[in-house]
Parts: structure tokens; C-alpha cells; sequence
């Protein structure tokens, strides 16, 4: 007997992996596949951020190494288990994301890379992105990454502004973060620099330092994201002080500013990349493409001819690893509702300041235009979209208010 997907037993989500079961007939009907992307998740951190809400775990075993044998045992078995699914799919770009996945060591990202070439058809431009943390940085270490197949770094700055990283709980001071993005600008083609703004007791002037700092590194690619108070945090127990909204929509509008006149587009809501630079992996994200997460915690999001999934791995690094390798590792897995399908994919469009093309929303959701037309007008009608016959994008206003852009697509709005 099958059990639906997202009932779950002792033994984690049934039929996760079960692709005879995924691809039964079902009420969507998708012509084609989107891209597919590959996303790594490697959990541990130096130190857990006060503002962080990403399923990331200190490591604090008392000077005993990192698991890290044990761990790329686990991703990669996480891997086997969940090939059915993704079966002769061309993977386009690989994100290996975190907690700081620069604790690994170069050896053991050559060893990750490897077991993945072995498994999955890559396209042969295909990104691979590590995210690092200037605290991890040690020089040379850069260069054996990319030794080791990967073709992108993004760096975790946040700020230059030792005071404002000493309150943002960040391991590394400004001198090790210049150095890193110095070291990141030598050893790779193209790299990205996140930067944060509107953060504790942040001044007009320091925000200005902060910037033209960033900038004077010339990175291709800008991250810039507003600091969020997220629930379950230690930021949303023990508020700080931060600049009004109105002094943070200044400090973005200067941002958009300062890098246009560097020769570098906003292409999303918090990107900004010269020509060529865009992330490949993130932009698969905003136009709705498939992503397979292996990983702790990792989400997944994958579309069959009848139906688009959801997965979550196990959180738990530990717990994770014993799932794993047990062939285990998916603890939710559901079946997305059709009524969902608009504002999961327009939570994910919008984003993108070119937006998306109508035939592009049939293509991702097997819906046609009528289940969203009403939204599109009421959002025209509030000025937060322009449309043409063919093509639907953000208005500056509606990027500026983006989550009262997206929420009108909600099923019940």
C-alpha cells in the first residue's frame, strides 16, 4: 500500500526516494523540466551568528577535528540514495553552502567534488560556488580550492567596521576580511562579496565607509543584504538598536547608486554583478528551476511530469549523518498544492529585476495565465509590476516593497 508523500514513519519521509512513485498521473502536467542545481549544505561554524537563522551548528568538540570523512560519507550516500530522481538530469551549477563550509579542509572539497563528477552528468560550464568566511582564511587556501574544482567564491564579509563585526558575532576583523576578498580576487575568475547594511548602531558615515571599502576591492559580484531580526535567533531575544527603515532605504538607494556608477547592475533584490558575473546558481532559484539539497537540513525542490516535490533533510548534523547512511536522509517530503504553485513561483520571480516571461510561468508551473491574471492586475493596479503581452517585471516600487508584491499572489489573497 503507498502511503502519500509527506506522511511520515520511524524511518523518515516514505516514497522520498521512490521515483516510480513520484512519477504516477497526477492533475499538473509539465512539457518539459526546468534546470537542475545541486546544492551542498556543510553545517558547522566557527561561532553562531546573533542574527543567523540557517541551520548552522558551532563546533565545539575541544580542539578533536572536524567529521569530515564521516560527513562526505554521508552527504555523498545522501546522494546515491536520491539518483533515481534526478536520473540522466544535467546538473548546471553547484552551490556548497552553510554554516562556513571553508572549515573543510581543500582535500576534503577535492574529495566532495570528485564523488560528485563520479555520480552526476555535469554541464560542462558548471558553477561550483563554496561559500567562505574571512575567520577560515589562511593564504594559499583559496588557490586549493580552486585546485580542487571549485570556479566561484562567495566571501562572508558583512562589514569592514571591526566595532560593527565584533556585534554582528562575526570571527574575523576587517584587516582578515580585506586580505581574504584580496586573496579571493587572485585565485578565482569570479568571486562575490557579501556585504550587510543597516546594522546596530550603523551611521550614515560608517555604512558610506563600509561601502567604499567594498567597492575599492572591485568585486564582480555584490551581495548586499539588509540585517533582519529572524525569529529564534539571539538577535530577535536581545533586539539591538538599528537605523530606521527610512535611514536603510537610504543606505540601499546609495548602494544601487554607487555600484551603477561602477559598472555593476542590480539584477536581483540584493545582487549586483558586472556583466557575466551573475550567479548561474541563484538565478536557477529565482526562475523557479529544480534544486536537489543533500546535506543537514538541506531543501530540495524537484519537478516530475505530474506533480512538483519538496523535500527537507534531517537537521541535526549527528542525527543526519546516522539517517544518511542508513539511506535515510529525507525527513519531509510533500507533494507542492496547485493552489500554491503562483506564489511559490512568484516569491521566487519577483526577485528578479528582469522578472519573467508568461510562457516561462506555464513552463515552471503547468498553469496557465488565468489562475494569475487577477493578481497581475491588482498588482499593476498598485504599481508594483509593469507587463507587456509576453513579459512581467517589478517596478522600482514593487522591488522596494517586494513581500506586498508577492503576497497578493497568496491563495487565499
Amino acid at each position: 500500500m503507498h502511503l502519500p508523500i509527506g506522511i511520515a514513519t520511524e524511518d523518515g519521509a516514505p516514497h522520498a526516494n521512490d521515483v516510480l512513485h513520484l512519477m504516477r498521473p497526477g492533475t499538473l502536467q509539465l512539457a518539459a523540466l526546468p534546470p537542475l542545481s545541486l546544492y551542498v549544505h556543510l553545517p558547522w561554524c566557527l561561532r553562531k551568528c546573533p542574527y543567523c537563522d540557517f541551520n548552522s551548528h558551532e563546533w565545539r568538540a575541544g580542539g578533536e577535528a572536524l567529521p569530515e570523512l564521516r560527513y562526505i560519507d554521508a552527504v555523498v550516500a545522501d546522494l546515491d540514495a536520491a539518483l533515481p530522481l534526478i536520473w540522466g538530469r544535467t546538473v548546471h551549477t553547484i552551490f556548497i553552502g552553510g554554516g562556513t563550509p571553508s572549515l573543510f579542509s581543500p582535500e576534503a572539497v577535492d574529495r566532495l567534488i570528485g564523488d560528485l563528477r563520479a555520480r552526476l552528468k555535469l554541464a560542462p560550464d558548471c558553477e561550483i560556488t563554496l561559500e567562505a568566511n574571512p575567520g577560515t582564511f589562511e593564504r594559499d587556501r583559496f588557490r586549493a580550492y580552486r585546485a580542487a574544482g571549485v570556479t566561484r567564491l562567495s566571501v562572508g564579509v558583512q562589514s569592514f567596521n571591526d566595532q560593527h563585526l565584533q556585534a554582528l558575532g562575526r570571527v574575523h576583523d576587517a584587516a582578515q576580511a580585506i586580505a581574504a576578498v584580496e586573496e579571493a580576487a587572485s585565485a578565482f575568475d569570479t568571486f562575490n562579496l557579501d556585504l550587510m547594511y543597516a546594522l546596530p548602531g550603523q551611521s550614515p558615515a560608517q555604512f558610506e565607509a563600509d561601502l567604499e571599502q567594498a567597492l575599492a576591492l572591485n568585486p564582480p559580484h555584490l551581495s548586499v543584504y539588509h540585517l533582519t531580526i529572524e525569529p529564534n535567533t539571539y538577535f530577535a531575544k536581545f533586539p539591538p538598536v538599528v537605523p530606521e527603515d527610512d535611514a536603510a532605504y537610504a543606505m540601499l538607494d546609495r548602494i544601487t547608486e554607487r555600484t551603477g556608477a561602477q559598472g555593476m547592475t542590480r539584477y536581483e533584490v540584493s545582487a549586483y554583478a558586472r556583466d557575466g558575473h551573475r550567479c548561474a546558481h541563484n538565478l536557477n532559484y529565482w526562475q523557479f528551476g529544480d534544486y536537489l539539497g543533500i546535506g543537514a537540513g538541506a531543501h530540495s525542490k524537484l519537478s516530475f511530469a505530474h506533480r512538483l516535490v519538496r523535500q527537507v533533510r534531517y537537521r541535526e548534523p549527528q542525527r543526519y549523518m546516522n539517517q544518511a547512511l542508513a539511506g535515510a536522509a529525507v525527513a519531509q517530503s510533500e507533494e507542492v498544492a496547485i493552489a500554491d504553485l503562483p506564489f511559490e513561483f512568484m516569491l521566487n520571480a519577483f526577485r528578479l529585476k528582469e522578472g519573467f516571461t508568461l510562457a516561462q510561468f506555464g513552463e515552471r508551473t503547468g498553469l496557465s495565465i488565468t489562475s494569475i491574471q487577477k493578481g497581475l492586475e491588482e498588482a499593476e493596479k498598485k504599481g508594483l509590476l509593469q507587463r507587456d503581452l509576453w513579459h512581467v517585471w517589478p517596478t522600482e516600487r514593487g522591488l522596494d516593497f517586494l513581500s506586498d508584491l508577492q503576497s497578493i499572489f497568496l491563495p487565499d489573497a
